[in-house]
């Protein structure tokens, strides 16, 4: 099956298919380092890693960018009302954000571009249109007219027929509901303080959509192939960016584009008014794995909202609880039988997990392609069905198939010796292991039994037991 991803520019799956041969050019909207970031912005992060992922599974090399907003009106008001500076203020939060995600074990981007360090090209940019006639100066900065871009508002599907002609808008943050000329090029003024350029189209400091376009289409060029982001994002940001890109370059932006739903916590939108807007180190506090969030995360499919609750997390711990004991279990097997059908079975599993993530990453069809052989294989182990060899085949599909999913599986380092264990453990660990040497497997397996009700696993290794807690 061909690899298929929904694209807003169309309204449709496509068959996905690189501008170059084997590598994929993707850019993701990245943070604006005002503040840390909240649980739904992860989602998107994460939506993001799981392309990027299961294109790298599916061998393609990926050049993959996200950007750093560390201009714009929230992190300039957030600098004054601390009385520091732009760059100690975003300093803080960008660092906050690098740590949240190696927490969550999302893969790190190729680049990190920052907006501050991109000046010279959003100029540059500013300048072709001005040039062009598809941008004008008023009194108090560089617009855009969006009346002479003929396909404005397509991609966001927006009935222009009301459009209020020369209206504009100056903030980043405005009316998603109506489409006015936007800012490119703010002017100085003094709420904006010491945060300014002193450039050719005049003093002052850059528009936020200006700021993605110039980002990617540096350091990815122009077009490129997929672009990734929030739902929210459709209008104004990217319909933005596409109007001033393909203006100024009078070539296509973007491919493919890949919007992630909203994420709403116990059925209700987050806001910190009800209540329930959580940042990561809000849930890292109450105890709660980063894989299991992790998990909430990712197994509601990309384009579906998603209703982010503790229970959740909770749920999730305990889907995680029983892939690592499987894991855990496949490393136990001593057997030396092969009587599994284990090619079949590997390669059937494969098949289903690849062919629903070829499916725009229908990513709950994947995980119960993983259930379904996890519930035939535990069948084999308790039946003592399935040989060391074969345990380990399928304990190596589960690795290949965690470089897509990112959740950590691989046990092996988890394991214990009898002499870290708590005194209790490990008389009952010596117990059993004097029970195997005198060959009375029933009284074995009776403590083995008792340690799992315990809450610990066991594993018999040619250096004697191991033990983890389940």
């Amino acid at each position: 099956m061909a690899l298929r991803f929904y694209n807003t520019l169309t309204r449709r799956k496509e068959v996905f298919k690189p501008l170059k041969k084997g590598i994929v050019t993707m850019y993701s909207c990245g943070p604006t380092v005002y503040n840390y970031a909240h649980i739904g912005n992860f989602r998107a992060y994460i939506a993001a890693d799981l392309i990027r992922r299961y294109l790298l599974y599916r061998g393609y090399k990926v050049r993959h960018v996200m950007n750093i907003t560390d201009v714009d009106d929230k992190t300039i008001k957030g600098s004054r009302r601390k009385k520091t500076s732009l760059g100690k203020y975003t300093a803080k939060y960008t660092k906050a954000f690098f740590d949240d995600i190696e927490t969550l074990n999302v893969q790190k981007a190729d680049l990190y571009p920052k907006a501050t360090d991109h000046i010279r090209e959003m100029v540059a940019i500013v300048k072709t249109l001005l040039d062009k006639g598809f941008a004008y100066k008023g009194s108090d900065g560089i617009y855009f007219d969006i009346s002479k871009f003929k396909d404005y508002g397509k991609f966001a599907r927006l009935d222009m027929t009301g459009l209020k002609t020369g209206a504009r808008v100056k903030q980043d943050s405005y009316d998603k509901e109506k489409a006015y000329d936007f800012a490119l090029w703010k002017f100085w003024d003094e709420e904006d303080g010491e945060v300014y350029w002193k450039t050719r189209i005049g003093k002052g400091r850059p528009g936020w959509h200006i700021e993605c376009s110039a980002m990617s289409s540096k350091h990815l060029g122009q077009p490129f192939d997929i672009h990734t982001g929030g739902v929210d994002l459709i209008f104004p940001h990217h319909q933005n960016e596409i109007a001033q890109s393909e203006a100024s370059a009078g070539k296509q932006f973007v491919r493919f584009w890949l919007h992630n739903e909203h994420l709403i916590v116990n059925g209700q939108k987050m806001s910190k008014s009800l209540g329930n807007f959580f940042t990561l180190r809000d849930l890292l506090k109450k105890g709660y794995d980063p894989m299991s969030m992790r998990y909430v995360l990712l197994a509601t499919h990309y384009r579906q909202k998603l209703d982010f609750s503790e229970t959740a997390i909770r749920n999730a711990d305990n889907i995680l609880k029983r892939i690592r004991d499987f894991m855990a279990e496949l490393l136990a097997v001593k057997e030396d039988k092969n009587a599994l059908e284990i090619g079949k079975t590997i390669e059937e599993t494969k098949n289903r997990f690849e062919q629903a993530m070829d499916d725009d990453l229908n990513i709950s069809q994947a995980m119960a392609s993983i259930f379904d052989m996890m519930n035939k294989v535990n069948r084999a182990v308790a039946e003592k069905n399935i040989g060391k060899k074969d345990a380990r085949r399928i304990y190596e599909l589960m690795l290949a198939f965690d470089t897509v999913l990112g959740l950590n599986l691989d046990v092996k380092e988890q394991w214990n010796t009898v002499e870290n264990a708590p005194k209790m453990i490990a008389k009952l660990l010596e117990d059993r292991e004097q029970q195997r040497k005198n060959r009375n497997w029933s009284a074995a397996d009776e403590i083995r039994n008792r340690l799992r009700k315990m809450g610990f696993i066991v594993q018999d290794t040619d250096s004697g037991p191991r033990w983890r807690k389940a």
